[in-house]
């Protein structure tokens, strides 16, 4: 029986000082990763990943660049070590390190688009700011409430909408800071068990997102999208995704729709329990655990756990 590997990049919130760090030092493929990744970037990428603060990697502008260039390096020591997915999927802006895992996009261009991407959304983030006193918009995770009950109070509230389906007991809303603290009260009266908010620059996967998805549409029209090159899924559908034209219009509304991630579970455990010729091991390239505590809520994540992998020390145990 083959092993077949199956990679779930995470998101921003994910982040934290020093991650990937020891990878620089300990692999020659993942040394390599962020050296290139620094010279398309124009910065450089170990010292953003060592130096930087909780405050300064919660901005979009700094965390889409670190996060993707520690996922990215770590797939290469994956790879290094013989390890290749045969299936992807990332959460958020994870979708763009499985979009060049998967073959769609190339490392020079999945860099500059990351780049842009992220100083995009932190201007409309910072603009959203402005024009509200300077109450930053941002995000919070409601647990405890089946998603479809967060989403029928959002719609209640005014600025707040449903964001990221992670799992039947938590759903993440986006808002502008008085919508968020308006729709707080509501869910705890509902019920919620908790209302976290998370440490990310803005209202992402919703639609006072509008603005930096027309600016970003006209980032991307000038790069090659190819056809994925195995198993990839999306945010946006919830489904696989068939071809680069496809894989295109999807990044664009990325920006403003929701993360159906409980959608994009089910269609990697299906076909994972429709394999009977192959061993699959999922596997989370990048800073945190949280997909993997997201996989442990589907019925296959007894049989199928996700392992976190964001060392040198995680891909030497596999």
């Amino acid at each position: 029986m083959v092993t077949k590997y199956a990679f779930l990049f995470p998101g921003q919130g994910a982040q934290f000082q020093g991650m990937a760090v020891d990878l620089y030092e300990a692999s020659a493929a993942s040394k390599k990763c962020m050296d290139s990744f620094s010279e398309v970037a124009g910065e450089d990428i170990p010292d953003l990943l060592r130096d930087s603060s909780a405050e300064v990697l919660s901005r979009s502008d700094r965390s889409q660049l670190a996060i993707t260039a520690a996922s990215l390096s770590v797939a290469a020591a994956l790879e290094e070590k013989g390890i290749k997915p045969s299936a992807c999927a990332g959460f958020s802006l994870g979708e763009f390190s499985a979009l060049y895992s998967a073959g769609v996009l190339s490392f020079e261009d999945t860099v500059r688009v990351v780049k842009q991407r992220g100083e995009i959304m932190q201007r409309v983030c910072d603009d959203i700011a402005a024009k509200s006193a300077g109450k930053a918009p941002g995000m919070a995770a409601v647990i405890g409430l089946p998603p479809e009950k967060v989403t029928e109070i959002c719609s209640s509230c005014s600025g707040v909408y449903a964001a990221n389906m992670n799992s039947v007991r938590q759903t993440v809303i986006s808002g502008t800071a008085d919508g968020l603290d308006a729709a707080e009260s509501k869910f705890k009266e509902a019920g919620a068990r908790r209302f976290v908010r998370l440490a990310v620059a803005g209202p992402f996967h919703s639609p006072l997102m509008r603005e930096a998805a027309v600016e970003f549409e006209k980032i991307i029209e000038p790069v090659e999208f190819k056809n994925p090159s195995v198993l990839l899924f999306s945010n946006v559908s919830g489904k696989k995704i068939s071809s680069g034209e496809e894989a295109k219009k999807l990044a664009v509304l990325h920006l403003i729709q929701s993360v159906l991630w409980t959608s994009e579970e089910k269609e990697l455990a299906d076909v994972i329990s429709a394999d009977k010729e192959n061993h699959w091991v999922l596997i989370e390239p990048g800073p945190g655990k949280v997909l993997s505590g997201l996989w442990k809520d589907t019925e296959a994540g007894a049989d199928h756990p996700v392992i976190p992998c964001c060392s040198f020390e995680n891909i030497s145990e596999l």
